[in-house]
């Protein structure tokens, strides 16, 4: 039995031979790779700059900084994501506040937002889920009353529409991450999109260590060789070599993106009349990415939990995964005070998601394959 991971990149001989032709050139970091990425990105997301980083959890640590986020501040995240979306506020000395999603759309609940801003919020850090856009007009509304700072999560969401907006041309700063996993692959890497000259300028400053070689910026200037580290920073660079391949892989996005979702509707057409699974929300009002396909388990409809149907699916040579833990369920976070029954919504939801293969360079036989093997599972537990 063949085995389907759940992810994987799509690397062909011309992404190879660009990075190929940078390991000839004279520039492997800090180079005119840099600048063209970042413009090319700039174009396809809508935004008016973009900043390359070392990853997507470096993105949100810029981002975080750029906003502002100190000691005391507080941040409102989802706790339906990846760990470092809260991360980013403590490096910053932040506390993030763990808001709960809703039911439906799995993304942050505007409502909830709201009961939760304070005099101490400076921030709202909404997750794209899946590739789903959250409901953008509602939370940058929110935030625009309240003087906040909108980082969109967008790790999920390269060439997500809200509205009819490219994702990255909405908030006030939008992340994104180049992991295999994701729609386009640098190896490890991340980009930040924003219509802000001076979150721009303070952006690209503390991926270099808070330096600055800008006559216009220095304090003292005692020649053309003079810098100044102004502020504490980081080395979040991007190489040539990594932007060479993001740019090789963002010529393919329309390719990935087509792909993914004609997956999706694979997958949706196809798990329309097993009972025992819910099949993922689609808004009418966005184009999802589609980064996970996400099955939630009527659990009221099946004779097993999530844990046993999920051994079975692996035992079945399918990569499955549960996206994802709420992120303080995380022993660090419970050291940090953090307790179970913050959010219910996303912790009932938790004990019933698995995401299942998906990547663009599957084939139709195996989105097939995938199903059946699901649906031999699922049917076994029916009541």
């Amino acid at each position: 039995m063949k085995y389907i991971p759940y992810a994987q990149q799509w690397i062909e001989d011309d992404d190879i031979e660009e990075v190929s032709k940078v390991l000839k050139g004279d520039w492997l970091t800090t180079g005119p790779k840099v600048d063209e990425f970042e413009e090319k990105f700039a174009n396809f997301a809508g935004s008016k700059y973009s900043v390359a980083v070392s990853s997507g959890t470096a993105a949100l640590h810029a981002a975080a900084f750029a906003a502002g986020i100190d000691e005391g501040d507080e941040a409102i995240v989802s706790p339906m994501t990846f760990a470092a979306s809260a991360n980013c506020i403590l490096y910053q000395g932040g506390r993030p506040v763990f808001t709960d999603i809703d039911k439906k759309t799995y993304n942050i609940d505007p409502e909830k937002i709201e009961e939760k801003i304070n005099d101490d919020t400076k921030a709202i850090v909404p997750v794209d889920y899946t590739g789903q856009p959250c409901e953008m007009d509602k939370i940058m509304e929110m935030a625009k009353e309240n003087d906040l700072t909108v980082i969109e999560d967008s790790s999920h969401a390269v060439g997500a529409t809200y509205k009819g907006k490219k994702i990255g041309s909405i908030a006030d700063m939008s992340i994104f991450s180049f992991h295999p996993v994701k729609h386009i692959a640098t190896g490890e890497g991340g980009m930040i999109t924003t219509d802000s000259k001076e979150l721009y300028d303070k952006l690209r400053q503390f991926r270099t260590h808070g330096i600055t070689k800008d006559e216009d910026k220095l304090i003292y200037n005692e020649g053309p060789w003079f810098y100044e580290q102004q502020f504490l920073g980081y080395n979040y660079r991007l190489t040539d070599m990594q932007c060479a391949l993001g740019i090789s892989q963002l010529k393919k996005i329309d390719k990935f993106l087509k792909r993914r979702r004609e997956i999706a509707d694979q997958y949706t057409e196809f798990f329309k009349d097993l009972r025992g699974i819910i099949r993922p929300y689609q808004d009418e009002l966005s184009n999802s990415a589609w980064h996970l396909y996400v099955i939630q388990l009527e659990l009221e409809e099946l004779k097993a939990d999530r844990k046993k149907i999920f051994n079975e699916f692996l035992d079945k040579k399918l990569g499955v995964q549960a996206h994802y833990i709420p992120v303080y369920y995380h022993p660090y976070y419970q050291n940090l005070g953090y307790e179970r029954g913050l959010c219910p919504n996303a912790e009932w939801l938790y004990d019933r998601i698995i995401s299942i293969p998906m990547y663009p360079k599957m084939k139709d036989e195996d989105v097939k394959e995938v199903v059946n093997r699901i649906e031999s599972v699922i049917k076994k537990y029916q009541k």
